[in-house]
């Protein structure tokens, strides 16, 4: 037995070793095969589920630029890293200067500027096409939360923070366009579709919407029972989407003459918990659907119209932050306190 297993090593040993390009042909030969026999793609990412590893502490925020072609996320080990979409999903670029933990991340409407919140008490403003910073917005006295871009008209950005305070600034200005003082502090903003007006939540539970005319609370929007932890403005800007600590998700009516109760429609399935983390919310492009960060390590999707949960995707080891949908494709982005950044393909 041992002779005949000694022969068979040698003969073994004495082939040819294939050509690593052959190797390679052939694993991906057996690769494409399994995807075929699989469920169809529906996207042009290289697998149906992507995982990105690098960051060295937990994710707090990821959004996708709006080409699509490429991603930003942040957390609490202070760097801002850029990945792309697709083949590999690998890290290309890094931002940094902010001292203590990026809390948000916002685009402007053309993709050349990112905006970055964090608890330094800053607003930094990036050039992307030098990788430079070109503003750091000082107004806040704590934490900043939040930080929202506007889409349209002159270069705005709204932040929020521990502070109690709005404040709206200018690119092209040092100081504050305006500064709106709440009784308590607000933990997430944004714009409406024109600009005229700024969206916030906070721990009071209360949704306000500001109008930056008068520098006053234009209406309040009551129904959550615990604090805002996120919000976000629908694609045609008709509606505002909230995820906050009482479980639920809720959609707003922000047009100008809707009626009393703006409260349209309420979302339930994910779960927040003692972390008492800012779990963030968001719509996918076409406004069908919207999807929310929860404590229960789930990115959880609903359609807009039955409401129904038509996702709970399985993977992180983490309190899920935050999922943002992809400007073009179904794929859905999410990040972690796992470390973990993973883009899923969905129907």
């Amino acid at each position: 037995m041992d002779m005949k297993r000694k022969a068979d090593q040698m003969i073994v040993a004495l082939q040819p070793k294939k050509p690593r390009s052959e190797l390679v042909a052939a694993r991906e030969g057996v690769q494409n095969s399994v995807v075929a026999n699989g469920p169809p793609r529906t996207s042009a990412l290289a697998a149906p589920i992507m995982q990105l590893t690098g960051h060295q502490g937990d994710i707090l925020c990821g959004r996708f630029h709006p080409d699509g072609e490429c991603l930003a996320t942040a957390g609490m080990d202070r760097m801002i890293l850029f990945w792309k979409v697709y083949g590999e999903c690998e890290n290309f670029g890094m931002l940094t200067g902010h001292t203590n933990a990026i809390t948000e991340l916002c685009f402007n409407a053309d993709g050349s500027v990112l905006y970055s919140a964090s608890a330094d008490r800053t607003v930094m403003c990036w050039d992307l096409s030098t990788g430079q910073r070109i503003k750091k917005f000082k107004g806040h006295s704590s934490f900043v939360n939040s930080v929202s871009s506007a889409r349209r008209g002159p270069p705005l950005v709204t932040s929020a923070g521990d502070d109690c305070s709005i404040v709206v600034w200018d690119l092209r200005r040092r100081r504050p366009v305006t500064t709106l003082t709440n009784p308590y502090q607000v933990t997430s903003v944004t714009f409406n579709d024109t600009a005229e007006q700024v969206i916030s939540g906070g721990i009071e539970n209360d949704i306000k919407v500001w109008d930056l005319r008068k520098n006053a609370t234009l209406y309040r929007m009551k129904g959550h029972n615990d604090s805002v932890t996120g919000l976000s403005l629908s694609p045609d800007g008709s509606y505002v989407l909230s995820n906050a600590m009482d479980n639920t998700l809720r959609i707003w009516d922000v047009r100008p003459f809707a009626p009393q109760e703006r409260c349209v429609k309420i979302f339930q399935g994910h779960q927040h918990n003692f972390e008492q983390s800012l779990l963030r919310c968001s719509w996918s492009c076409d406004g069908r659907r919207v999807g929310a960060g929860s404590s229960d390590r789930h990115v959880h999707v609903w359609d807009t119209t039955s409401r129904a949960l038509l996702y709970k995707l399985p993977g992180h080891n983490g309190t899920v932050n935050e999922v943002a949908f992809h400007p073009r494709e179904p794929i859905v982005l999410s990040v972690s306190n796992d470390k973990q950044v993973y883009l899923g393909e969905i129907e």
